[in-house]
């Protein structure tokens, strides 16, 4: 059950007795890493907001961000790891069926989802056979989980991410993240009031599955987790889509106090969270649940994690409103308990109590605890690393290794296979801008969403990758003419005992919490998922950022194809320290050109960086630039290609005046990863425009101009060539590199 001796303890003193079987499955989903976040707790009272609402009124499901004209932004990012990991599709789709219902259970439609994903190499040669082939499997039904929950629910799958490293093979990451919009005046809580108010079961029956699905989240993976299959899940997006409607349309009716989603733990999560946060008891009879089995006990109606399921609070005498327009959209709805004011959460079955304790207990009393961090000695290294020992590569060699990098390649592949375009308000596409863009009806503004994260930073410097990983989400936004404004998270580490791993989310935490204060976009909601690790070691350290950014006007969104007219190419940048690593520490180049993983990425100027993105939203707001790109992995000219690949066009570019303080090493200039540089795309007359918009610190230099009709990418330092390639050539290492290895 996942609880220590003096876990244990701790209960009997708790209770005062012996717990009965179904009480002690019930403390021991709600006191796990999962439900309980034993050791991350006191590490996320770094978010302001976190903090807020562990001393006011508690969590909502969900976080969210008031956008003007009485509408509410609500966002949410969950992992699935260790159920991707021993039934993939399965476990892929329920992360994104739990995820949409954090999001409707506030009364929001859901109107994005996007994911993160990290997998095992998958490339031939680069690990042991079984170790290549199993990463394909992993990826291919993590894919394919994804975009048959979403495609079917109706829910466009708009943006994301997707990586590879070996230490990612015997634990893939899955982060599934939902958007949805509500009017500010008609937002759901969790929280049950009102003593003799029934309490209602709403959506798909409850079956087998699922049960300690918390438990098995909260646990490192070995050669015995494959026999913990039936702790996954199984998903029906098109009862999730029944659900969806028969919740928004009964919350329009006011019958509804209170409603929560029964994800991690089920119906223990549901009843306990939600008497605890308003501060009420409940009584539950079992046997009125809806069962797939009728021999179902009472500790597995409990644990049970069976999708599609939601409990309500209705205000008295109105639950027949609830229940006929559950009846009405073809699932089940059945009045299962009523609140009481004594505070005590009461289950019976078969007219026997089995569980009878305070919600408190639960919710309040798991135990927290700090483990005295240790600095990885990789970390001390990397301060120290030295670019002397690097030879310096032919860089047109190296360009079209980074591309046909699986990481840094095309994510065509995966994408292709989601409904990006559904409820019809994507108006960037996958693949067209550093950030997806929606134009939702009843507002002219637009909405960008991100999400973003690097685990050879945060491995190399947890401080600069929790920063980073804000701050490129940000750049992203920003660069389709968003200002960022709200951050959710989704933090993956190996086991918290550890002091090393301990040190790792401690700093990472902290550059995250500095970095969203620096741009004032707060975290507002998140997920901690630990015990990423197999018997071939912890993942990397991978914290996630979903960034949402706000445009003024949708219409006015810019993505990164240079555009079919020629044009001015400039980079703008900000003060930033390079130090001795010129951006090339813990590089994408120096990881895939020369297979070393060291050095330390640079840290970014996080005020200037507010700067940057804001001066990127303005001049898009002002019409002023035409795309736009930030530099990140991959470096400069990668971001170039990249460009010229977008828009099936050529330039011709010389960095030595903007890049010239990076001295002799091309290989810096070309690919160092340097954050707050981004290049932009402009016509001739709007140069002087956007140099007086340049706040103090920020510079714009123009390195060249595209070229259209000439297919060709041509860059130049100090007379020295970089690339000089045909755009096609560049085009078919990128998308190809991906479909090669999954063909």
């Amino acid at each position: 059950m996942g609880l220590t001796d003096q876990e244990y303890d701790l209960i009997l003193k708790l209770l005062g007795r012996e717990p009965t079987m179904t009480e002690l499955g019930m403390i021991s989903v709600m006191w796990s890493e999962h439900c309980g976040y034993k050791y991350s707790r006191p590490i996320l009272s770094y978010f302001s907001e976190y903090k807020k609402a562990m001393e006011g009124d508690g969590h909502e499901n969900a976080g969210m961000i008031n956008i003007g004209n009485n509408i509410g932004v609500v966002m949410k990012v969950e992992s699935h790891n260790h159920p991707s990991a021993v039934e993939p599709h399965q476990g892929a789709a329920t992360g994104v069926g739990g995820i949409i219902r954090d999001i409707f259970t506030m009364g929001a439609r859901p109107i994005a989802c996007l994911n993160s994903l990290r997998f095992g190499p998958i490339r031939d040669g680069e690990a042991d056979e079984e170790v290549v082939s199993f990463s394909k499997h992993i990826f291919e039904g993590v894919v394919d989980g994804i975009s048959r929950y979403g495609n079917c629910v109706g829910v466009p799958t708009i943006a994301g991410e997707v990586a590879f490293h070996r230490r990612y093979a015997g634990n893939p990451l899955v982060n599934a993240m939902c958007v949805g919009m509500v009017d500010l005046d008609e937002v759901a809580s969790a929280g049950a009031d009102g003593p003799g108010n029934p309490v209602i079961y709403l959506g798909s029956a409850t079956g087998k599955d699922g049960i300690h699905g918390a438990t098995f989240a909260s646990d490192a993976l070995n050669e015995d987790s494959e026999s913990q299959r039936p702790n996954v899940q199984i998903g029906d997006p098109f009862a999730e889509k029944i659900v969806i409607e028969a919740t928004l349309e009964a919350l329009k009716t006011g019958a509804v106090q209170s409603i929560q989603d029964m994800g991690a733990a089920g119906l223990t999560c549901s009843t306990t969270e939600m008497a605890g946060k308003g501060n009420v008891g409940m009584d539950v009879d079992l046997d009125k649940v809806p069962m797939r089995e009728d021999d179902m006990t009472a500790y597995e109606l409990m644990l049970s994690e069976s999708q599609e399921r939601m409990l309500a609070i209705a205000h008295k005498g109105r639950e027949q409103e609830i229940i006929d327009i559950f009846h009405k959209w073809g699932t089940q709805a059945e009045v299962i308990g009523y609140l009481n004011d004594t505070g005590m959460v009461t289950i019976s079955r078969h007219g026997k109590v089995e569980a009878d304790f305070p919600a408190k207990l639960l919710t309040d009393e798991c135990p927290t605890y700090v483990v005295e961090p240790v600095e990885p000695q990789n970390c001390i290294d990397a301060r120290t690393f030295s670019l002397d020992t690097v030879e310096q590569t032919d860089p047109q060699d190296s360009l079209f290794k980074l591309l046909s990098c699986p990481t840094l390649a095309s994510k065509r592949w995966v994408y292709q296979q989601y409904d990006q375009q559904v409820q019809t308000q994507t108006t960037l596409l996958p693949g067209q801008g550093d950030a997806a863009v929606l134009a939702p009806r009843g507002t002219r503004k637009g909405v960008a969403l991100k999400i973003d994260g690097s685990g050879l930073w945060t491995m190399q410097d947890p401080y600069a990758g929790g920063c980073l990983a804000v701050i490129e989400a940000a750049r992203n936004v920003a660069c389709t003419g968003a200002k960022p404004v709200g951050v959710t998270d989704g933090l993956n580490f190996g086991d918290p005992r550890d002091p090393g791993v301990y040190f790792q989310f401690e700093r990472a935490v902290r550059g995250i919490a500095d970095a969203a204060e620096a741009l004032g976009a707060p975290v507002i909601s998140g997920n901690v998922s630990f015990y990423n690790q197999s018997e071939l070691g912890e993942v990397l350290p991978t914290p996630l950022i979903g960034m949402m950014g706000l445009l003024e006007d949708a219409n006015k969104r810019i993505g990164m194809a240079l555009p079919e007219n020629a044009c001015k190419i400039g980079l703008v940048k900000l003060p930033v320290e390079a130090g001795s690593q010129l951006g090339l520490g813990a590089s994408t180049y120096l990881t895939e050109v020369h297979k070393r993983e060291e050095g330390a990425p640079i840290r970014p100027n996080l005020r200037a960086e507010k700067d940057l993105c804001h001066w990127l939203a303005d001049s898009v707001n002002d019409e002023l630039l035409l795309c736009a790109h930030d530099v990140s992995e991959g470096g400069t000219v990668f971001a170039l290609a990249e460009m010229c690949i977008a828009g099936d066009s050529g330039c011709e570019v010389d960095l030595s005046g903007a890049l010239s303080e990076l001295g002799s090493r091309i290989d810096a200039v070309a690919f160092g990863e340097i954050p707050g540089h981004v290049v932009v795309g402009f016509e001739s007359d709007s140069e002087q425009a956007l140099r007086d918009k340049l706040p103090n610190g920020l510079t714009l230099t123009v390195i060249g101009d595209s070229a259209p009709d000439s297919g060709q990418v041509k860059a130049t330092f100090n007379g020295q060539t970089l690339v000089d390639s045909q755009t096609s050539d560049l085009k078919d290492a990128y998308e190809s590199a991906i479909p090669g290895c999954m063909d």
